[in-house]
């Protein structure tokens, strides 16, 4: 069993309240738009960290972290990339490699929306989790806990940090 706390969009932005929920974690996974390295260095103090680079992220961040990270969780497939979509409506350049070799659960950000989704004809569970920072235009940061037991992913908790 493992719990999560899965963030992105921290735009360098990182603070107490969100070091209280990676102290409660047993991994963090970041889904992009890290910001200063700083803030992936700090939760590699804290706990097993897992991210991509996202849009925003320079050189550094890109020679340390991948664009798509697919990886196991106990039992259950992993995909994690900063711009993803959602069901339905993907992003083009995965697409094709989503639909023939689709992973139980795929998450994203960039789009500062946090989103949970079932995706029925994959058979996937989508996640984004919103902005953990304060740049961008959404108004309240958020990330989502869970729990990854064997091949189920239950315990799914929003975390609104608060405003920005």
């Amino acid at each position: 069993m493992k719990k999560i706390l899965l963030l992105s969009d921290t735009h360098s932005h990182l603070d107490a309240v969100i070091l209280k929920y990676v102290d409660l974690a047993d991994e963090v996974w970041h889904a992009g738009d890290i910001g200063n390295l700083e803030v992936t260095d700090t939760l590699k103090k804290h706990k097993l960290l897992r991210a991509v680079y996202g849009n925003i992220d320079d050189d550094k961040a890109r020679m340390e972290f991948p664009l798509h990270q697919r990886f196991f969780c106990e039992g259950v497939s992993v995909w994690m990339t900063h711009i993803g979509g959602y069901p339905g409506k993907y992003n083009q350049e995965i697409r094709g490699e989503i639909t023939k070799n689709p992973p139980k659960l795929f998450i994203c950000g960039h789009s500062h929306i946090l989103k949970v989704m079932f995706d029925k004809k994959l058979n996937l569970l989508h996640m984004n989790p919103g902005a953990a920072g304060i740049s961008g235009f959404h108004q309240v940061r958020t990330m989502l806990r869970f729990v990854i037991d064997g091949d189920a992913i239950t315990d799914l908790e929003i975390v609104e940090i608060g405003k920005k």
